[in-house]
């Protein structure tokens, strides 16, 4: 796999970054996402800043009007952010799409596309892989794209692609081969950069409802047209190019529940040391303290191995299995200290005033998405340790 070439930050550097990203979410306090949060709103105030001062386009080259960082830099400004009490996900599929075209794209493609989305005229924001019948079982998707002259025409539906309504792109899996024709499952996938505002008549988009602020969509494509030159690397080989940028999503999404974890042991802290029952802050009871340290050695640890998942990404090592662990292990340990903060604050931290609620509900995405924790075991079982394959 080609790997772009990216500049390796210093740790004064990686500081630098942190205080620059937490000097933008002061901006942003914890009532701009809680109304966010209740209007079902996309943060695009903050979305706009975070664009303006650079923070989405670290992972494009430089001589397309990017940074040219790392996912090692990459996660430490969407730890920062959830950290803040903010959200990241309403703009980190931007940062986890570069790969396919970064890794896989022609200079063609990235010199129309990758100097806009740094700028900020186009969004790249939406991945359409999950199917309804498919679930994680990419390569059993059915949303076809079939060549006619110079250009693939699309048809099929989609769920659980975000962002949908506020994207200008889409990184778009598709078969080009069914399934039955191919010589491997993973073969006759093709990935494509679908233009949607041009196709805007071919593409129904409909909002899903769910219990956080995620601008979750169902999208149904008829007749929906591609260009060839938007292929993104060789028809049928899209599966391959799309694990890498999971990768890279695992990782990222390791570095959310991280600064979500640190949010809770925070405001947990906090919260302990100045809430006083009986005459002594809460704080200095065994039964409050214990489940809080315990989860701040956790996220500790998954914040180890998340450092060591995007180091290895960043050499261009092959790092499934760490960016699987990371996204684990920071999950995992991020829920348990949810719900130390939810003890800690007790009934407070059932009401909206306190952010802790919606913090709450936005860890637990992530014990199931992108992928579900029990799927990752399933794959260390397998591909790290060497058990027989469970399905």
């Amino acid at each position: 796999m080609e790997k772009e070439k990216t500049v390796k930050s210093t740790k004064e550097e990686i500081e630098m970054i942190r205080s620059s990203v937490k000097s933008l979410c002061e901006r942003f306090p914890e009532s701009y996402w809680r109304e966010t949060d209740e209007k079902k709103e996309y943060p695009e105030e903050f979305i706009k800043a975070l664009t303006e001062e650079g923070w989405l386009s670290v992972l494009i080259p430089e001589e397309y009007g990017g940074a040219g960082l790392g996912l090692t830099e990459a996660g430490v400004i969407l730890e920062e952010i959830n950290r803040s009490g903010g959200n990241a996900g309403a703009g980190h599929a931007q940062m986890y799409t570069m790969g396919a075209i970064l890794r896989h794209g022609n200079e063609d493609q990235k010199q129309r596309y990758l100097p806009k989305i740094a700028s900020g005229e186009l969004r790249l924001q939406a991945f359409g892989i999950t199917e309804p019948t498919a679930g994680s079982d990419t390569t059993s998707i059915t949303t076809t794209a079939v060549r006619k002259g110079d250009k693939y025409i699309v048809n099929g539906q989609k769920i659980w692609i975000s962002r949908t309504e506020h994207s200008d792109l889409m990184l778009l899996l598709a078969r080009t081969t069914p399934k039955e024709k191919a010589a491997k499952k993973t073969d006759g996938l093709s990935l494509f950069l679908l233009d949607m505002k041009d196709q805007k008549e071919n593409i129904t988009i409909r909002p899903i409802e769910t219990m956080i602020n995620h601008a979750t969509t169902e999208v149904f494509f008829e007749n929906t047209e591609i260009p060839v030159e938007n292929l993104i690397g060789e028809e049928g080989k899209g599966f391959r190019y799309v694990l890498s940028g999971m990768n890279a999503e695992r990782i990222l999404i390791a570095s959310e529940s991280v600064g979500d974890g640190k949010y809770f042991v925070d405001r947990s802290v906090q919260y302990a040391n100045e809430r006083e029952v009986f005459n002594r802050p809460i704080g200095q009871n065994q039964g409050v303290q214990f489940p809080i340290a315990e989860s701040y050695m956790d996220i500790e640890a998954s914040k180890l191995m998340r450092d060591k998942a995007a180091e290895m990404f960043d050499a261009g090592e092959n790092c499934g299995a760490e960016a699987n662990m990371a996204k684990y292990l920071a999950s995992e340990a991020t829920w348990k200290a949810a719900n130390a903060a939810m003890t800690t604050y007790g009934g407070y931290g059932f009401a909206t005033e306190y952010n802790i609620e919606r913090k709450f509900r936005e860890a637990r995405l992530f014990i199931v998405a992108p992928v579900t924790n029990n799927l990752v075991v399933s794959y260390v079982a397998q591909h790290v340790l060497g058990l027989p394959r469970s399905f």
